[in-house]
């Protein structure tokens, strides 16, 4: 491709490696409730129950990791974390025939997979400084092509063993910090704010306390960013069970979620567009999002219909791809060597509104079927675009100069 070869080598490398792990992350994901249910004999509140440690674990090492990038640097949080990612899940099959040894297993692949996540979002803006916002999107976007891939994948290594679906990602996961190993050797020792390794004097400058009292930066976006998680778990929890509950066949459903990752790599002139008109800046790209996602609920609540649904996951995923790269643009442009905690901190507020969202959609849907999770979903939407606003307006000053965050002790 054209377009890639404007890029520096490093970064066309980056992005390939970054696509292979993420495919390798898929390949068990979709896997995870239908082992549960098929092959450990568990039942679905079971699995659910699965998901919701794994997912309490990806928080706590979401925030974990933002604050102890500088006390640990980058190279440490980034390989020990994906390489302690990939012994879990290699481990995992051994540990299946433990329930409560899985449980652990899965709540640690969780918590260290999410360890490296504001570690690796930092370095890439304090790395490529010039090119950021850029580089934050094409690689959500090879991010996404890669989860296509090892999506597509994991049905077929399932036919095989389950267990194999496992130890694959394991490998990718154990091949990526490799890849971290070696490109973090030669990087720079000393790069700007890079902090490849520890670094006292900084750490000790950026108490966890001096950067929670900076709530402009953060309070209203992290909240934005977990209404929109919320609000998004219509999918599973509510359009997912009303499409089979309503004799549709299952690859219905499916399509959808095709159609996701098919808009996320066709639709970027849409997108771009968009910022180019009427969201030039990460803060307008934020409400423009919740906007976005906004339009896709209303779409449902108003027809219960195939056709609706399938124009809801356009919004919703033109949605996705405003808010995706905004956030951690945002943070890397206007915190300086706070970055890796406020992402960290943003991330696991956003992480928590996936863990809470599908047991009130459940619940809503068991009451009274999809209309009243659609109502939630839009209600929860109006409040992602306030806090949204309530942030953009707050932070108003900043949009033509970034704000940095130095030490308040």
């Amino acid at each position: 491709m054209k377009w890639l070869q404007s890029y520096p080598r490093e970064v066309r490398v980056f992005l390939v490696a970054s696509l292979i792990s993420s495919a390798g992350g898929s390949l068990m994901w979709p896997l995870v409730t239908m082992f549960v249910f098929k092959i450990l004999g568990r039942t679905v509140t079971d699995a659910g129950l699965v998901i919701l440690v794994m997912s309490l674990g990806g928080i706590a090492g979401q925030l974990l990791g933002g604050a102890l990038y500088h006390r640990l640097g980058v190279k440490k949080l980034i390989v020990g974390g994906l390489g302690l990612n990939a012994l879990f899940l290699v481990l995992l099959p051994y540990g299946s025939g433990n329930w409560s040894l899985f449980m652990l297993f899965m709540g640690l692949i969780g918590f260290f997979n999410a360890l490296a996540a504001p570690a690796i979002q930092a370095f890439i803006g304090f790395r490529f400084t010039e090119r950021r916002e850029e580089l934050f999107n094409i690689i959500y976007v090879a991010n996404n092509i890669g989860v296509a891939i090892g999506t597509a994948l994991s049905g077929f290594l399932a036919r095989i063993s389950y267990d194999l679906s496992f130890v694959a990602n394991g490998l990718t996961s154990a091949a990526f910090a490799l890849f971290f190993w070696f490109y973090l050797n030669r990087v720079q020792k000393d790069q700007g704010e890079l902090h490849l390794e520890k670094r006292k004097n900084v750490a000790d400058g950026l108490s966890a306390w001096s950067l929670l009292r900076r709530y402009p930066v953060y309070l209203f976006m992290g909240i934005g960013s977990f209404f929109l998680w919320f609000a998004n778990c219509i999918w599973n929890n509510g359009v997912s069970p009303y499409t089979i509950s309503n004799g549709m066949p299952e690859w219905n459903y499916s399509v959808l979620w095709t159609l996701n990752g098919v808009l996320i790599f066709v639709g970027q002139p849409f997108v771009l567009w968009v910022k180019r008109t009427f969201a030039e800046s990460t803060l307008a790209q934020m409400s423009s999002s919740a906007l976005f996602y906004m339009a896709g609920y209303v779409t449902i609540l108003s027809f219960h219909t195939y056709p609706s649904m399938v124009l809801a996951m356009v919004f919703a995923t033109f949605g996705e791809m405003l808010i995706s790269p905004a956030i951690p643009a945002y943070i890397s442009e206007r915190t300086g060597k706070g970055a890796p905690f406020y992402l960290g901190l943003v991330g696991g507020m956003g992480a928590a509104g996936r863990v809470i969202g599908p047991y009130a959609m459940g619940m809503l849907f068991d009451w009274n079927g999809l209309v009243p999770v659609a109502w939630l979903s839009v209600g929860i939407a109006v409040l992602s675009l306030g806090a949204f606003l309530i942030h953009a307006f707050i932070n108003r000053d900043d949009r033509e100069r970034p704000a940095r965050i130095t030490s308040t002790m």
